[in-house]
């Protein structure tokens, strides 16, 4: 991004005095819900079942239009994405990041409650392709909202994948990758200013995947087990998810960030794989996913960072049929397009059988108003 003249001095030496903390999360229980299927339920529908399960907090991968318009008016928080095929041409163009933010963020509010926009998702700790455009997309992004004056309302943010750290465990050791540092500090850097949190897609199911000789399978699902102890801070853990957190937080602390919050984008369980994923089963997806949402209930923090409480959004709504690489990636959701629940995790209310559903008991009723109407 190029600022001259005026417009620098504003920005190095004004600016960060005008920035202004906005969270993102009300709670501590949220749900991304990806699209990249051709039976899933219309946004309308999907409104009326998140109102049923009672999540209030949404992360979408776009802006698409037909879901902002659906969630006008109901109450229920949402997370845009700048999808990273954006990143170039919002990084080298201001105006170009202000026409964004105009035609997919503020067309919709106040009635839509558009509380924060991700830009990118997990663009550093892979291949570079995007990696130089982030922080000029960043930067760029919350200048526009700055300047029309949604800093207060918006919060800008970035989700990172755990392979923008070198180890992870214990989680006391935990750094990022040396070719993602260049990166990653001068973006902090701005997150620090703004007030924005890490975000971490966070996957013991990932993790034991890869791992399964030296991780206990019920430490990754929450169950009752010996756990883990970190040598250097004698910290004991009880569940992989809080190490995966303060391995993040010591990353941050290494890095000159200590105060920086992390919040988790993404975590979840598949319920069904490949031959080579045999962990992937529903009964370990409705262990993990119902062990989380109690995990989330008790609103405590991590052995490290006892005092941050807890927040995460679940991957995912529903299964993506269309989504490629292996099995599992198509196996994440929660629930089934017809509205009925993948597996009880104890949403109250909601039925585990088709016949059950939700979403097809109301499709129902509305076809019966309509014959006594005709």
């Amino acid at each position: 991004m190029k600022i001259l003249g005026v417009s620098l001095f504003f920005f190095i030496f004004l600016a960060p005095f005008a920035f202004v903390t906005v969270q993102a999360f009300t709670g501590t229980y949220g749900i991304n819900y990806g699209r990249i299927a051709n039976n899933l339920p219309s946004p309308d529908e999907v409104v009326t079942l998140l109102k049923a399960a009672k999540i209030r907090n949404v992360r979408i991968y776009d802006a698409d239009q037909s879901v902002l318009k659906a969630f006008s008016g109901t109450g229920l928080e949402i997370v845009v994405g700048l999808p990273n095929g954006n990143l170039r041409d919002v990084s080298a163009d201001g105006d170009h990041a202000m026409s964004w933010v105009q035609d997919n963020v503020l067309a919709y509010l106040p009635d839509t409650c558009i509380r924060g926009i991700a830009i990118g998702n997990e663009v550093l700790g892979g291949s570079d392709q995007f990696s130089g455009f982030l922080l000029g997309a960043v930067k760029n992004v919350y200048n526009a909202v700055n300047k029309l004056k949604l800093s207060d309302v918006v919060q800008i943010t970035t989700a990172h994948s755990q392979a923008v750290f070198a180890n992870s465990f214990p989680p006391s050791s935990c750094v990022f990758r040396d070719n993602v540092v260049q990166y990653m500090k001068p973006l902090l850097e701005f997150f620090s200013q703004i007030g924005s949190p890490f975000c971490l897609n966070a996957y013991p199911f990932l993790a034991y995947m890869y791992d399964p000789e030296h991780i206990d399978i019920n430490y990754a699902l929450f169950l009752p087990t010996v756990g883990a102890n970190d040598p250097k801070t004698k910290l004991h853990y009880d569940n992989l998810l809080d190490a995966q957190i303060d391995a993040a937080y010591a990353a941050l602390e290494d890095a000159g960030f200590k105060k920086m919050e992390v919040i988790v984008t993404e975590t979840g369980w598949a319920s069904h794989g490949d031959e080579n994923e045999s962990a992937a089963t529903v009964d370990n997806a409705r262990t993990y996913n119902y062990n989380l949402r109690k995990r989330l209930a008790k609103m405590k923090g991590t052995p490290l960072r006892p005092k941050n409480v807890v927040k995460a959004y679940v991957f995912a709504l529903f299964n993506e049929n269309l989504k490629p690489g292996p099995t599992s990636e198509r196996n994440f959701g929660l629930f089934k397009p017809d509205g009925s629940i993948s597996y009880d995790i104890g949403f109250p209310g909601l039925k585990s059988s088709s016949a059950d559903s939700l979403l097809l008991s109301l499709k129902t009723t509305c076809y019966r108003n309509r014959l006594m109407s005709i």
